[in-house]
């Protein structure tokens, strides 16, 4: 039996999770519910930090994430690493299936699939006449 991969890529606008097969791929994208905000000293955060990101938001994302085997998270900044961090605290069994983390900046679902692909060593059945 395969193995079922998953891989999302996430920011603190949205998060993209993709089910990849050899030959498929479906992909679902969860939007967060402050979507990009970012707080400074002028709109009233004392430190200048983003604010927490919605758990509800992580929560989520890792019930997309739950049904697969294995499972690689890629972005491009602290929201993939908020989210390994939820599922440490939140979904342990989750948390075991992580095989990877990388920093990916923002490219298109097909260069996303390919990297994802690649990853996983996952090819395309071979055509025999």
């Amino acid at each position: 039996m395969p193995t079922y991969h998953a891989a999302v890529w996430l920011d603190h606008n949205e998060a993209r999770v993709f089910h990849v097969t050899p030959s498929t791929f479906d992909e679902t994208t969860i939007h967060s519910p402050k979507g990009h905000t970012q707080l400074h000293r002028k709109s009233g955060s004392d430190d200048g930090h983003r604010a927490k990101e919605s758990q509800s938001y992580y929560h989520e994302v890792t019930q997309a994430l739950a049904d697969a085997e294995e499972v690689l998270v890629l972005g491009p900044a602290t929201a993939k690493l908020e989210l390994i961090k939820h599922a440490h605290h939140h979904d342990p069994k989750l948390a075991a299936k992580i095989v990877g983390v990388e920093t990916v900046d923002h490219p298109s679902d097909g260069q996303l699939v390919a990297h994802i692909r690649k990853y996983f060593k996952l090819e395309e059945p071979k055509v025999t006449a």
